[in-house]
């Protein structure tokens, strides 16, 4: 579609999160561009889709797990709301998310965690050894113990983002295939930045590109993978997850790595395979068929950014998601999208300002070089 006359809204990153925002603002009745040069390309297109509020909670990120739990409650409604509108299948599982213990330090470490999310009311089962394999009987002999997260889920991120694109055009969004390099090119009366680490080049907030390397296998003959739950590992010192699909494919992640390149390293390849078969020995029959590298936006303190820039009201800041913007993508695209449409911010988006980090320096608009001095990475994410 091609717009004619300014938009009410302009979309700034085709991810997950921006063609959420985009579709839940044109269901308000509003008019809606979006822009990227190639939607979905970005962390998305690299991101496993674990759905888990419990298991991805840390010490000291009590805010950030609020919100976790609470974007976590509405995927049901959401998936199955999306599904129905468009007639794709998302992937969305809900067995639920195991993790495990390899060795005495492995539980010990594993513990801890477990007593913290408990403390803040999370539902985290222990269990024994046996119990664990009770459940999912390919899990090594080995392991120590583990915990069950019932409430943690996930959904495929490519498929997801494949029907949030049929979504946005039949919801009357417009799609625009080109980057935006300044934000005072868009003729739009408000405009939502969901650029992933390109926010930073745009607004001058500190998002900064936290590199992770993954790994899809395949099992043999196509078959589904053995086992059913998303797997959280402690394996010798060495964190791995693994999320099984049903068309036979298990996503292996993830590093986690303070630099911008996109190689993927055979160090990495070979510290994520050897932690995940420590974990389900089988999977060293599994076909290895994609080894990729992807940028997660990071904020300083780990939590979105989504509100207003200060001193730019017409500026909507929905990104920094880091390791959550899948999870968060309901949450996200409701909180913006009643934002533009009453002009009144849900209570929930105080903590999470981008005010928080003081002035932004791109008020010059056009500028490729967010604050500081530095220029952002040209990691295909700026849209």
């Amino acid at each position: 579609m091609v717009a004619a006359g300014p938009s009410d809204v302009a979309v700034v990153g085709g991810g997950p999160i921006g063609l959420a925002v985009a579709w839940r603002c044109a269901a308000r009745g509003m008019r809606v561009t979006l822009y990227d040069a190639a939607p979905g390309s970005g962390a998305s297109d690299v991101a496993a889709g674990m759905l888990a509020p419990v298991a991805e909670t840390y010490f000291g990120e009590r805010v950030l797990t609020g919100l976790l739990v609470s974007s976590a409650a509405r995927w049901p409604d959401f998936a199955a709301e999306l599904a129905g509108y468009t007639g794709l299948d998302l992937g969305y599982r809900t067995e639920g998310t195991l993790t495990v213990a390899l060795t005495p330090d492995d539980l010990a470490e594993a513990e801890r965690l477990w007593t913290y999310q408990r403390d803040l009311g999370l539902p985290v089962t222990p269990l024994r050894p046996a119990e664990l394999r009770d459940r999912e009987p390919l899990l090594a002999t080995r392991l120590r113990g583990g915990a069950l997260a019932p409430g943690d889920h996930q959904v495929d991120p490519r498929r997801l983002v494949a029907a949030l694109r049929v979504a946005v055009e039949r919801a009357g969004v417009t799609v625009l295939a080109r980057p935006v390099r300044d934000l005072a090119e868009l003729d739009a009366t408000a405009t939502v930045v969901a650029a992933g680490c390109g926010t930073a080049a745009l607004t001058g907030l500190p998002v900064r590109p936290v590199k992770g390397q993954i790994l899809r296998l395949r099992a043999p003959g196509g078959a589904a993978p053995g086992f059913r739950h998303v797997i959280q590992g402690h394996a010798d010192g060495r964190h791995v997850y693994l999320v099984p699909r049903t068309d036979g494919e298990v996503v292996v992640g993830a590093t986690v790595e303070e630099r911008a390149d996109l190689d993927v390293t055979a160090g990495a390849v070979l510290d994520l395979l050897r932690a995940a078969t420590d974990v389900i020995p089988e999977l060293a029959e599994y076909e290895l068929v994609e080894a990729r590298s992807g940028l997660r936006p990071g904020t300083p303190d780990n939590a979105p950014l989504l509100g207003p820039l200060p001193d730019r009201p017409d500026v909507v800041v929905a990104a920094g998601h880091f390791r959550h913007g899948i999870v968060l993508t309901p949450l996200t695209a409701d909180l913006v999208a009643d934002l533009l449409a009453t002009g009144t911010p849900d209570p929930a988006l105080a903590a999470l300002s981008p005010a928080r980090f003081g002035t932004t320096t791109p008020a010059r608009f056009g500028t490729t070089t967010p604050a500081g001095g530095r220029p952002a990475p040209d990691d295909g994410l700026t849209r």
